[in-house]
């Protein structure tokens, strides 16, 4: 991981201690919640989470969630992994943005299940709502990993044709490939805008006890990530157009500081 700061420069210690502090404000007003729910007969559950109107707490809640996630993902994207190659344009930092956003996902999908695990067994109190918010997050994890795994050019590519092509040849190749991206995306777009706005529209939910507006969320952000997707994909060929001839093999998929941090483990326990 390189420490140095990629893009917040000078920003990188403030963005740090407002995620410090709203952190701790999150936590704290979470344990609240939790401990009105489980102790109270008029606590707040996940149902009115999602109706806060007239709920002040709850408002305060999602936004300092939402100040969370935000700070965070800003954060750790000022670093990057050792394979992970630098930013090239604007659109990359926004790509590392939301990969660190889908990162915080994966996390709290384990919190959501180790949540039920203990709420069904511990408490004998089974949520109705725990599948649903997987589900939810889970959605939006996939399509930020597809917008990552553009940024990092790590989608699935065949090259055993491609290297054997002059270099001419590969940016003819490129060309294509990013002109069938952008007609996929635009057919896409074209085709479910209408349904898109429709959902969002009249906020649709999901149609379950606890009734999350998956619908409504989920259908517009394929639509916008996707556009993103296409985006990133006409930036990278920018900026790759003026590389020299690349040719790929099998050792390019080894992660050497990976075997390096496994035989360092190794070698500590004999």
């Amino acid at each position: 991981m390189q420490t140095e700061s990629v893009w917040l420069g000078p920003m990188r210690a403030p963005v740090r201690m407002a995620l410090i502090g709203v952190t701790v404000a999150t936590l704290a007003m979470a344990i609240w919640l939790i401990g009105g729910h489980f102790l109270s007969a008029e606590g707040i559950s996940m149902h009115e989470m999602l109706r806060p109107e007239g709920r002040p707490q709850v408002q305060i809640m999602l936004w300092l969630m939402f100040l969370t996630l935000l700070l965070a993902s800003l954060y750790l994207s000022d670093f990057i992994g050792s394979i992970e190659p630098a930013p090239t344009g604007p659109l990359d930092y926004l790509s590392l943005v939301c990969s660190r956003v889908a990162m915080i996902g994966v996390a709290g999908i384990v919190l959501v299940m180790f949540y039920e695990v203990v709420s069904r067994y511990v408490f004998e109190k089974p949520t109705l709502w725990a599948n649903e918010l997987s589900l939810w997050i889970a959605a939006f994890v996939f399509l930020l990993a597809g917008l990552y795994a553009m940024q990092q050019r790590s989608h699935i590519r065949i090259y055993i044709i491609y290297n054997i092509m002059p270099r001419w040849m590969q940016k003819a190749s490129d060309v294509i490939s990013v002109f069938l991206i952008w007609a996929f995306t635009f057919s896409l777009v074209w085709g479910a805008f209408n349904e898109a706005q429709q959902k969002f529209g009249r906020m649709e939910t999901f149609g379950t006890a606890w009734d999350p507006p998956i619908p409504a969320t989920v259908k517009p952000a394929i639509l916008i990530i996707i556009t993103l997707v296409a985006i990133q994909a006409l930036s990278n060929l920018i900026t790759d157009w003026k590389k020299h001839p690349e040719h790929h093999s099998p050792l390019d998929d080894v992660d050497e500081t990976e075997i390096e941090n496994i035989r360092r483990t190794l070698e500590e326990k004999n």
